[in-house]
């Protein structure tokens, strides 16, 4: 028992040094940080327990059991930070202050061991009980892994409440004592120390991977997808409806007298009207349409599954709630108008032929007046297919 209070000593405060290690030089993460004062701390608990039998100090006693509380507090928002919990302060925070309270008034109330032990188990089982439902709490975002982990916390709980119950009946068991239990105990308290520690780090890792995900396909100023991604998608959206049979619409769209607004207004005004516009497509949209952002003001939008009547449908619904979208421009109201090109996309037709006559019913709709829908011409038997 010894020896495996010595191994979480070394086995956390080497998570600690792994965690500062990976985070150096990278971007300041900080659920990360306080994830790696909790190692460090949990760390030196298990180190103060591991020299409690040669010290046999109620110091050293003391130290441990506030360090084991302290560090499971730290865990506790480590998780929560990870998981937007931002809060956590106002509730882990007092609640570690009562139960070392708690511990230290039992420990000089002259409770025995047993009391000790359960008192300590139940505290751990509250904070492991807390993680494990920040980590299986039903939420779409939720990946396997943390799943994964916070099944091993809820393990942890389970034998941390069974050895609650054994300390309160069992006055006479100690840290140490010998027993099924206490082996099952350290052997859990040692698979949570490797699933958390491995597991925390890679879900950092898999939020920083959906982060870079996110920049290589999105444009940074409207949150569109950029160029690259709209036509990576395009082509799978075409691709699944032509064998499914669906019909995909394509549309071209241009913000009317967009060089005119920056000049006039100013460059952050010219950003707010393509916040502005891009918000009011999204809100227009379906969930599976692709609304990409090519360039400058123009953008594009793929419709899968809808025909050329609901495309023209959809394209004047847009139009309309783009006119009456507000943009504030020095307390004055700018009204915001955009011409749409629609065409359908041939199920053997390459994408940028496709985009090309809806592009040309885009010019078709800027020199009848602008603010107005035009259709494309369909594809003709010479045009260029894949």
């Amino acid at each position: 028992m010894k020896t495996f209070m010595l191994v979480m000593a070394i086995g956390n405060i080497a998570f600690a040094m792994m965690i500062a290690g990976y985070a150096r030089g990278g971007e300041e993460n900080p659920a990360m940080r306080v994830w790696m004062w909790a190692k460090l701390v949990q760390g030196l608990a298990n180190g103060l327990g591991w020299l409690r039998p040669d010290l046999n100090s109620w110091i050293v006693d003391a130290a441990a059991n506030t360090a084991l509380i302290g560090g499971f507090a730290l865990e506790t928002g480590a998780y929560s930070t990870f998981l937007g919990a931002q809060r956590w302060k106002r509730v882990v925070v007092p609640l570690a202050l009562i139960c070392v309270l708690l511990m230290h008034s039992a420990r000089f109330g002259g409770v025995g061991a047993g009391g000790l032990i359960a008192m300590m188990s139940t505290f751990m089982a509250v904070f492991s009980a807390r993680m494990a439902w920040l980590l299986l709490a039903p939420r779409a975002d939720k990946t396997l892994l943390q799943r994964l982990v916070g099944l091993n916390n809820l393990l942890f709980t389970l034998v941390m409440a069974m050895r609650a119950y054994t300390g309160a009946v069992h006055s006479s068991i100690g840290v140490f004592t010998p027993g099924v239990l206490s082996t099952v105990t350290f052997l859990v308290g040692y698979t949570l120390l490797i699933v958390n520690g491995f597991g925390f780090l890679l879900m950092c890792k898999q939020q920083d991977d959906r982060k870079m995900r996110a920049l290589a396909t999105t444009d940074s100023l409207t949150g569109l997808v950029n160029r690259r991604a709209f036509f990576e998608r395009t082509e799978n959206a075409r691709m699944l409806s032509a064998r499914l049979r669906k019909p995909v619409a394509l549309m071209m769209l241009d913000i009317d007298h967009f060089k005119r607004l920056n000049d006039r207004f100013g460059h952050a005004t010219g950003d707010e009207a393509l916040c502005l516009f891009a918000r009011t497509a999204l809100a227009t949209l379906r969930e599976h349409d692709i609304m990409g952002r090519l360039g400058g003001e123009e953008f594009a939008l793929v419709m899968p599954g809808t025909t050329l009547s609901g495309a023209l449908h959809a394209a004047e619904r847009l139009r309309n709630e783009v006119s009456e979208a507000p943009l504030l421009t020095d307390g004055n109201n700018y009204k915001l108008t955009v011409s749409i090109g629609v065409v359908m996309i041939d199920p053997n037709e390459h994408i940028n032929a496709a985009l090309a006559r809806a592009d040309a019913a885009l010019y078709a709709a800027k020199s009848a007046g602008r603010n107005r829908v035009e259709c494309g011409d369909a594809i003709s038997a010479s045009a260029d297919v894949a």
